[in-house]
């Protein structure tokens, strides 16, 4: 045996202290992309909305600041700055820069809190440049300043005296770590959308945002909580009733008090938009509260459908895909003791919850629909309507059934598929248009890139149901070329390309064919995006020649700096691609497909709620919130193609 091969005590690494944090960060916030920055944020706020939720806060700020730091101050109790007896340092200290130390595990300082592993805030300190905390509490104002996770003991120091009308608080403001993360700029809508959300499902807090770079400012505050959500969700849909069903109870469990809020309304969408809550935390992957929610509301509405002869005209039960069709809810539990899977928490795994949520909507929807039958009676008609589709769809979708990926002829014969057959390294380009699509097929590499021409705009999927849209042979070759099916068939594994890049042109008719493609992948194969398969290519607009160099421009503002600072200001020849089309093979190779050259944009839901009502704006039957949506956006616009 080699001296390199032995493996015994010697070989074994201890990571001391935040020290783990910054080699694997991607174990603590879930990546070093745009979202683990902004995840961020989200730790520090949590601890606020903590102190919220134990009745010591009202009010939170968040400010992104013009040096690229973020702060964040609330006015709560204030850390706690007395000497920890077992660290013989200050408990603000052993809080920032010890993992798992915190006031979140014995019940008594928190009932409820999301943020329970205690690492939230110290893994934001190990992955900063710099932090300062400023407390105020005790009748004095304290300071505390770290670099890269390390306390700076000479930085503790009792400031000041607080003001008579002064009132207790935290603010932390963080640098964070350029040497960690792919990029360190805070983007203001993703933030929005996620500060919105803690006001909708914590009413009477009031959050503030604002960005000093883009000089932009907005408050939430929402005292009608979840019911305000739903309004909000449905706010570009057609309701079919004005109420909105609401309630909230209460369940003695062995870890204490478990809250059961659930807000819900139906539209006369073809889409339905469920979001599950526990303790504040948006479980995009479900859990035990989503499935007992299911459960509970499939049966309540099959007996109130029953008993009052509302479903005699369908074969059997409604299914819960059947009832849940433009069906808006928000489900949020708060839990003494949640077990989350994982530190970034997107599922929830308390067995108990599941029977509390069931019983709870049981018994209050059961009263509920009985006590409003016209709300019952339209609720139910909608869900048979639904049905019937469904059934019509079933026989539709036999259609786009993936048969085994070694049987080409069940692909479509649009499709030029590549030679290996390991999803992991294929890519599937779904291009528009036969021109492109030749270009593509003819600069490919064909070992692993697949393409897919689409004649024309494929049919805009939010306002149909899935046998209308399997109507559509663009959906259909696009669907068994990715060889998932679709519906009730959908299974990822099956999934032929991990790649799967819409290629379009770099106009509005091209922005319009992939946003058009974006809803359908996003209403009807939702795991694929969620496993990040989905990308959108970014082909120039411009090629730029100067002195036997060649260069291309994504955007107006592109061009104009590389003619002024690459050709000084005389380019030999600046050709501007209108389309795709336009490429001859090699450009199309050199500018848009080749792995080494191309600029691809990975398509993610960073947050199902926003996601599913920009879908309804932009893409929904209501012109007012659409109209209302440009008026606000429009100048924010890079280019308008007139």
């Amino acid at each position: 045996m080699s001296q390199d091969s032995e493996y015994g005590a010697g070989q074994i690494q201890v990571l001391e202290g935040l020290e783990a944090v910054r080699k694997r960060p991607a174990m603590y916030i879930g990546s070093t992309d745009s979202r683990g920055l902004h995840h961020l944020v989200y730790e520090i706020v949590d601890n606020s909305i903590d102190e919220a939720l134990a009745g010591h806060c009202d009010t939170i700020e968040v400010v992104i600041n013009d040096d690229d730091s973020v702060t964040v101050r609330d006015d709560g109790r204030g850390i706690p700055v007395d000497t920890h007896s077992e660290y013989d340092r200050p408990a603000l200290e052993v809080i920032m820069t010890v993992l798992h130390a915190g006031g979140k595990f014995d019940n008594k300082s928190y009932q409820v809190s999301g943020g329970l592993h205690g690492v939230g805030v110290s893994v934001v300190n190990a992955l900063s440049k710099w932090l300062e905390v400023e407390v105020k509490r005790d009748g004095a104002v304290w300071n505390h300043r770290f670099d890269h996770g390390e306390p700076q003991p000479e930085e503790f120091q009792r400031v000041r005296e607080m003001d008579a009308d002064e009132e207790t608080g935290t603010e932390v403001t963080f640098w964070p770590d350029d040497d960690i993360f792919e990029t360190t700029e805070f983007a203001y809508t993703t933030l929005e959308s996620r500060l919105r959300e803690l006001a909708f499902l914590n009413p009477g807090v009031s959050i503030t945002l604002r960005s000093d770079p883009d000089e932009k400012e907005a408050t939430f505050e929402y005292e009608g909580g979840i019911r305000e959500f739903v309004d909000y969700l449905n706010e570009s849909k057609s309701v079919l009733h004005d109420d909105i069903v609401y309630f909230d109870t209460e369940s003695e469990t062995g870890d204490g008090v478990v809250q059961v809020e659930i807000a819900l309304q139906a539209t006369d969408g073809v889409q339905g938009s469920i979001h599950a809550f526990a303790n504040n935390i948006n479980t995009r992957e479900g859990g035990t509260h989503l499935t007992g929610f299911k459960t509970a509301l499939t049966r309540v509405v099959n007996d109130y459908a029953n008993s009052h002869g509302h479903a005699d005209d369908i074969d059997g039960n409604l299914k819960g895909e059947d009832i849940r069709e433009g069906l808006t809810a928000v489900i949020s539990v708060k839990h003494p003791d949640p077990q989350f899977e994982g530190q970034t928490k997107t599922k929830l795994g308390n067995s108990e919850v599941r029977g509390i949520v069931e019983s709870a909507l049981h018994e209050e929807l059961g009263t509920y629909l009985e006590e409003h039958p016209d709300t019952g009676e339209v609720i139910v008609r909608k869900a048979v309507d639904a049905a019937k589709a469904r059934m019509a769809a079933k026989k539709a979708e036999e259609l786009t059934r993936r048969k085994s990926a070694l049987e080409s002829t069940s692909l479509p014969g649009k499709l030029a598929d590549c030679q290996t057959r390991d999803p992991a390294e294929s890519e599937l380009f779904v291009v528009e248009g036969d021109s492109a699509g030749g270009s593509a097929k003819q600069g490919r590499n064909p070992k692993y890139q697949a393409i897919l021409p689409l004649r024309g705009k494929i049919l805009n999927v939010e306002k149909h149901r899935l046998d209308r849209i399997l109507e559509n042979e663009q959906i259909r070759n696009l669907i068994t070329a990715i060889g998932t099916g679709i519906g009730e068939e959908f299974d990822i594994e099956d999934a032929r390309y991990q790649k799967i890049i819409m290629m379009t042109d770099a106009d509005v008719d091209g922005a319009h064919i992939r946003t058009l493609l974006l809803t359908f992948l996003y209403r009807h194969m939702t795991p694929l995006l969620e496993a990040g398969y989905v990308y959108a290519a970014q082909p120039p607009l411009y090629r730029i020649r100067s002195g036997g160099d060649t260069y291309d421009a994504m955007t107006e503002a592109d061009r104009e700096r590389i003619v002024e600072e690459q050709c000084g200001g005389s380019p030999d020849q600046v050709q501007r691609f209108k389309g795709l089309g336009e490429m001859n093979p090699e450009q199309l190779w050199d500018t848009t497909m080749d792995p080494d050259n191309r600029i691809l944009k990975q398509i993610t839901i960073e947050d199902a709620a926003a996601a599913d009502r920009m879908f309804s704006v932009l893409m929904g039957d209501a012109v007012g919130p659409r109209k209302q949506f440009i008026k606000e956006h429009s100048k924010d616009a890079e280019w308008v193609d007139i």
